[in-house]
This record gives structure tokens, sequence and C-alpha cells, in this order.
């Protein structure tokens, strides 16, 4: 099975910049979206469903805002959009689907960059979404956690550490909530494959040539519950096509 994350900034911007062809190259299984920032007649479209996509959205109350969807070849046992209240049910960063053999949950985590304020809302959505993913840690079926984290974790995933210990997305109590939550019984997809990469990242700010340069962060991610039950066999970042400041990461598991 082939799995996709990718935050589009707009999926229509990414539309224009050759996304379905990116889709119809990779014939994902699955690829998640965040940061939508459309409506669901601009998400719902026939050209997704005639290459046999089912398509989940959720939106954000404020138009043209945040929001995730989900395309899906394997329909679904079950789905749930948004949780909570509050800005978990207004801001459209979360959709749930449940599969015979595995969870997948897409979600879209708050930023900090934009001041204290919203730092405060990330480190609460930090802690309710920590809470709500312990109870499947004990399930039988395995979880996959996918989407923009919006932190990164270790010196390795970020171009200058040292410069960034004070940026929202690399303070110190992000990545130690990053830490906690792998030793609640997750792992990183990427990292369980490739423990020592560096200068493999998935987001690039639209200034100074960043991207040209390469100097990213890594904040989109595969997290798993620990289980025998899967054998990962690839996670890459796709630097081509250019589809947003985000890069695409694509995963190929086998459940057994």
């Amino acid at each position: 099975m082939k799995i996709i994350t990718l935050n589009c900034n707009g999926i229509r911007s990414s539309l224009s910049k050759g996304l379905l062809d990116f889709i119809c190259q990779e014939n994902p299984d699955i690829i998640c979206f965040q940061e939508t920032k459309a409506p669901v007649t601009e998400i719902d479209k026939k050209e997704f469903r005639d290459l046999g996509y089912e398509v989940h959205t959720c939106l954000a109350d404020k138009p043209g805002y945040s929001g995730t969807a989900i395309l899906t070849k394997q329909k679904p046992k079950s789905v749930a959009i948004g949780f909570g209240d509050g800005i978990y049910s207004s801001e459209g960063r979360s959709i749930l689907l449940e599969y015979n053999d595995f969870y997948l949950w897409n979600l879209y985590f708050p930023s900090g960059t934009s001041g204290e304020e919203r730092q405060k809302v990330k480190y609460q959505f930090l802690d309710t979404f920590f809470e709500l993913a312990k109870p499947y840690i004990k399930k039988k079926k395995p979880l996959v956690v996918c989407g923009d984290v919006n932190i990164a974790h270790t010196d390795l995933d970020i171009h200058n550490p040292k410069g960034n210990q004070k940026s929202s997305g690399f303070l110190p109590e992000e990545r130690a909530w990053v830490s906690k939550f792998l030793d609640l019984g997750f792992v990183d997809c990427f990292r369980i494959l490739q423990p020592e990469i560096r200068d493999e990242y998935s987001w690039w700010t639209y200034r100074f040539q960043a991207r040209k340069n390469n100097k990213g962060w890594r904040i989109d991610y595969f997290f798993i519950t620990k289980s025998t039950k899967y054998k990962i066999e690839s996670v890459y970042i796709a630097k081509e096509p250019v589809l947003s400041d985000h890069a695409p990461v694509v995963m190929k598991i086998q459940f057994t």
C-alpha cells in the first residue's frame, strides 16, 4: 500500500502546479492533504473520482483557511471528521479513518509562528491529541498518524538548529512533546529507516531562496504504533514536482 501526505498550501494552487499529474504518476492508494484552503466543491472533484478515489473533507469555518482532506481508493469502515470542540472542530484539522487492517489519522497541527496566543493553542492541541492517541496503543490494529506536525524533532530535521532554538516549531517544549509521543508507543517511520540521514526536509520558506539552497525543516511525518502487523518498505520525500512550500512524503507499507 502506498500512502502520501502533503500540505498543499491551497489545493487549487497545487492543482495548478501539477498535483493531478503527480497523483497519476504515483498512483497512491491514499493521499492525505493539509491546508486545503478550499470549499468542498474544489476538493471533491470529478478528476479525483475518475481516478477511483473516494473523497473525505474536514473544512474550517473560516473560508480559505486550514482544512484537511483524504482521497482513498480503499473504502473505509468508518470516518470521523474533526474532534472535540472550539478550534478543534472549527479549524478543519482532523480526519480519522478506520480500515480492516489499520487506522489512518490525517492531522494538520496548528502553527505557533504568528504569536503567543497561537502558540498556546498549539500546546493545547498537542496535549489533547496525545490523550486521544493513548487508547490506540492497546488496539490490535495499528494506527498511522500523518500530516503537517509543524515541529522539527531533532537537530537532524532542521538546517540551522543552533539559530532556531527560540523559533516556534523547534522550541524545546515542542521537541520534547514529539519525544514523549514516540515514547508512548509510536515510531517515526522516516527515522526508523533512515536514523542518521540529514538534509532531508519537507518544508522550506518561500524567502531567501531557501528551497534552492535546501535550508528547510522536516515537519511532515508518518508515525505508526509499534506492532508486528506491518512492514514499512520505504519512506521518502518527493522533491519534484514543486507543488507547495511543502514536499509530499510517500510511504510504502505492507499490512500483515
